[in-house]
Parts: C-alpha cells; sequence; structure tokens
C-alpha cells in the first residue's frame, strides 16, 4: 500500500481526537468542553474534509469561529514536571536534544529524493521518525508525549489553524482576479523590459503580501499568478521550479515582519512571556531584510540559465 498524504491527514486528525478526549477527562481544565469541541471539530476536517459536504464544513468552521471568539479555549493541567526537574533533564541531554529535530529534514530529504512519494509525505515520515527518537531518547511514554503536544497545542489555540484559513483566502483571492489586478498595477509602475526590475517586483511583492496576509501560501497564489507567471517567467523565462522556490523564500521574509503571522510572531511572544509582544518580530527584522535582498540576487542569477 501506498503511502499518500490523507493517510498523514487521518494520523492527524486521530491526534486531535486524542488530544480533545484528553481535555474531556482534564478535571482542572477551565475551558475544557469549548476546548475539546474545538479539536474534535477540526479532527473531523482532517479525518473526513473530503467526503464531507463543502456547506457543512463551512457550518463547522463559523462554529470553531464562535468558540475562539467567545473564548472557550483555555489551558489545562498537563502533568507536566517541574522547572528544576526540565533544567535537570536539559542538562543531561544538552545538544543531544537537537538530534529529533535533525531527523526531519534528513527524513523529508532523503524520501524527496529517493522516493516518488514527495518532499510532503517525507515530512509526516520524517515527523513520525523524529518523534520516535525522541522516546527513545528521553524513554517518555506516549502519554506524556500526547500531553506535551495537547499543551502546545493549547498555547497557540485557535492560532493552529490560521495557516489554512490565510491559505484558502490566498485561494478565493486568485479565483476572484485579484492576480490580475496586481499584474496591471505592476505594468504600470514597473519598467516590465528590465529582467532585475520584475524579479524585484517578484520577490518584495512577495514579502508585502505576506506581510499584509500573514501567510505566505496564500500570498503565493496571487503573487505568482500576477507577477511571477506572466512577467519573470512567461516575458523573461526563468525557470519556474527555481523561481518559485525563492519567491516563496521571499515569502517567509515577510511572515518573519508581521504580526498577521500570528502563529509564528505572536504565539512564541505569549509562550516566552516577552513584555514586548511585538518583541519576535523586532528581532527577526534584521535577517529578514539581508534575506530579502540575498533572494533577489539569486533569483536574478539562478533562474534565468535560458537568458544569461
Amino acid at each position: 500500500m501506498k503511502i499518500t498524504l490523507d493517510h498523514l491527514y487521518y494520523l492527524i486528525g486521530f491526534l486531535l481526537f486524542v488530544f480533545s478526549a484528553y481535555t474531556v477527562f482534564d478535571k482542572n481544565h477551565k475551558a475544557k468542553w469549548g476546548t475539546a469541541l474545538f479539536w474534535a471539530i477540526y479532527g473531523v476536517t482532517f479525518m473526513w474534509g473530503k467526503e464531507i459536504p463543502g456547506y457543512i464544513v463551512g457550518g463547522m468552521v463559523v462554529v470553531m469561529a464562535m468558540i475562539a471568539s467567545g473564548k472557550r479555549i483555555g489551558i489545562g493541567s498537563y502533568g507536566e514536571t517541574s522547572k528544576e526537574s526540565k533544567i535537570t533533564e536539559a542538562k543531561k541531554y544538552g545538544n543531544l536534544l537537537f538530534i529529533p529535530t535533525v531527523v526531519v529534514p534528513i527524513i523529508t530529504f532523503l524520501v524527496a529524493t529517493f522516493t516518488t512519494l514527495g518532499a510532503l509525505i517525507g515530512l509526516g515520515i520524517g515527523s513520525i521518525a523524529g518523534f520516535l527518537v525522541a522516546l527513545f531518547m528521553t524513554k517518555e511514554t506516549l502519554t506524556c508525549a500526547s500531553n506535551e503536544g495537547r499543551r502546545l497545542l493549547d498555547a497557540i489555540g485557535w492560532a493552529a489553524i490560521l495557516s489554512q484559513f490565510l491559505a484558502a483566502l490566498g485561494f478565493l483571492f486568485d479565483k476572484a482576479g485579484v492576480g490580475n489586478v496586481v499584474a496591471e498595477m505592476v505594468s504600470s509602475i514597473v519598467p516590465t523590459e528590465s529582467t532585475l526590475a520584475t524579479v524585484v517586483a517578484y520577490c518584495v511583492g512577495m514579502a508585502l503580501f505576506t506581510m499584509i496576509m500573514g501567510n505566505g501560501f496564500a500570498a503565493f497564489a496571487v503573487i505568482t499568478t500576477g507577477i511571477g507567471i506572466p512577467l519573470v517567467i512567461k516575458l523573461h523565462g526563468a525557470d519556474p521550479a527555481i523561481a518559485g522556490v525563492i519567491a516563496m523564500l521571499s515569502g517567509y521574509c515577510g511572515t518573519l515582519m508581521t504580526p498577521m503571522a500570528a502563529n509564528f510572531n505572536v504565539v512564541p511572544a505569549a509562550l516566552l512571556e516577552m513584555s514586548d509582544k511585538n518583541g519576535v518580530i523586532k528581532s527577526q527584522i534584521v535577517t529578514a531584510l539581508p534575506l530579502l535582498l540575498i533572494n533577489i540576487f539569486l533569483m536574478y542569477y539562478l533562474a534565468f540559465p535560458g537568458v544569461k
């Protein structure tokens, strides 16, 4: 049997059901029913989203929005060890704690390169492998792992589904013809006969639109339709694979600089209990801007093999 994305979706849905069940039996959870229902509904969308009619899924999303806006999602009890115990364990393992994290990209690369499964499935397999390595190293139980996963998910809250919402919004923008509007605007401002100018417009446009949307996937659909395909690829002959990858990375530069990317920038500030809620963004700007400039030059010099 060949592994597909559906299998990974089923696994994610199952985990969400497990988190929901743990929440129901959490006696110290002050908002357990709302939290449990929120993650259970989310789990249903992963498990049976393809089979359920779209209007029902839309209704489920509305219910989730009502739960979140009504502040019915909260933090419970997760059987955590003391801070002192965590420090002791951290010192015990040291940098070895990074091994499970490193396993994920290595497995992802190997699966994507040497099999026909693709990078997304490779990421799923890599994540499972990293999880198993972490269990082996720490000798922890599945119950402990489930509680830790639930703790992190509850801490992130509704922002955990923000990426999917924004990706869907980007799809709607594309279908509504926003890409064509963007193309007309850029064409009236940018000297389209210049390869460098169109590359700058593509990369900077990805960063700016990502900052507005809060999600690089949402921006990619619009900016690639409006600038990438007609100007960079068709007009100047860029390699679509190279240009697309670098454009997406340019979008991620925008992710580093916007509070709209709540799950990346606002949630970590809350988890770290930072006094400045924009502290994460301020720290990342010094990386994002130079990286965006580097992306422009990389696209200009690497994506046009037939022109240069």
